[in-house]
């Protein structure tokens, strides 16, 4: 497994991690024995970092992975990196309320967490959105103080703009920045990677297949779960969905010629984006994780590069990647 390091502070992990999201939340209903093998696989083909949140299924992601690791062999285990987010307001209906960033919330978040992964330390702890009425300097000294404490390792952040990122680095060491990074998103590229670089903060960029979106597996005649947020995403209506996947069959022609699918293709180009950008991918399945790891062995020459920005250029995507109510809570769209 190649390997990548988080930032000039960062521990150093695997080049891809694996998003745990799906297996508990999100994207319909996932199978529990297969979302614990596709773990035990990754972790067997030297995937190291495993990143969740504790309102992925209201704690149900977490005691997955405390389940998945407890029951891999004790050098995986050993080796794994949980990277954790917090901080998000639920209902029991499974709405979002809002974000709590109030250091003494924040220290309650890491409490549970620590308990439902069985875990004596969080390898990277995050705020999953900035709460607008906490200042991030509070929230960030709060997770400072559990670092201080050996209940967190690494303080990284998630979704937050070029400006919040300094006034957060000015407080505490920053392993990375969590951010949709992807053919589809590429708005970190004006402002906030280059902060990123300037600070030395690594970058753990998700959504890189857009959802499935650009997986080269999903269709126009997809019917999705009601319990499947696509079904509210603006790139997954209409003629968005009609454009967007336009753009993929574009992407195609460019992997078939390569012999490789349109995800390893996808994935690849973000590895190539520099050695401090580290891809998660949502795998559920055994499959898509092998499919997806395909990508490490993937070399995209100056050439191949043209041809995916011929064939996707920047800001080609239509519709937005949230819908309007969470763009607003999105400090890096600000």
């Amino acid at each position: 497994m190649q390997t990548r390091t988080l930032g000039t502070t960062g521990p150093q992990t695997s080049a891809l991690g694996l998003g745990c999201m799906g297996m508990s939340a999100l994207y319909g209903d996932a199978d529990r024995a297969e979302s614990l093998a596709t773990v035990h696989a990754a972790l067997d083909a030297g995937i190291t970092l495993l990143d969740t949140g504790d309102f992925y299924g209201m704690g149900h992601n977490e005691l997955l992975i405390n389940e998945a690791l407890a029951t891999a062999p004790a050098a995986a285990r050993e080796k794994a990196l949980v990277s954790v987010k917090f901080g998000a307001l639920r209902t029991v209906e499974g709405g979002f309320t809002g974000y709590d960033g109030r250091p003494n919330a924040v220290k309650n978040f890491a409490a549970y967490s620590l308990q439902r992964l069985g875990r004596d330390h969080i390898d990277i702890y995050r705020i999953a959105r900035l709460d607008p009425d906490v200042p991030v300097e509070e929230t960030i000294g709060a997770i400072a103080e559990l670092v201080e404490a050996g209940h967190v390792r690494h303080i990284g952040l998630s979704e937050v703009g070029a400006e919040s990122l300094r006034r957060a680095a000015a407080v505490a060491p920053i392993s990375d920045l969590q951010i949709e990074y992807s053919l589809l998103s590429r708005g970190i590229e004006d402002e906030i990677l280059p902060t990123a670089r300037e600070l030395g903060i690594g970058v753990t960029a998700y959504g890189v297949l857009s959802r499935g979106l650009i997986s080269g597996h999903f269709t126009r005649d997809r019917k999705l779960a009601a319990n499947d947020f696509r079904g509210m995403s603006p790139r997954f209506q209409g003629e968005n969905l009609d454009r967007n996947l336009d753009l993929v069959e574009a992407l195609r022609k460019i992997a078939e010629q390569k012999g490789i699918t349109v995800a390893q293709t996808a994935i690849a180009w973000v590895l190539s984006r520099g050695e401090d950008i580290v891809p998660l991918v949502g795998a559920r399945r055994r499959d898509r994780l092998t499919e997806a790891l395909g990508a490490l062995d993937v070399t995209l020459d100056a050439d191949d590069l043209a041809a995916i920005e011929r064939a996707v250029p920047a800001g080609a995507a239509a519709g937005e990647r949230y819908p309007a109510g969470q763009m607003a809570h999105l400090d890096s769209e600000r």
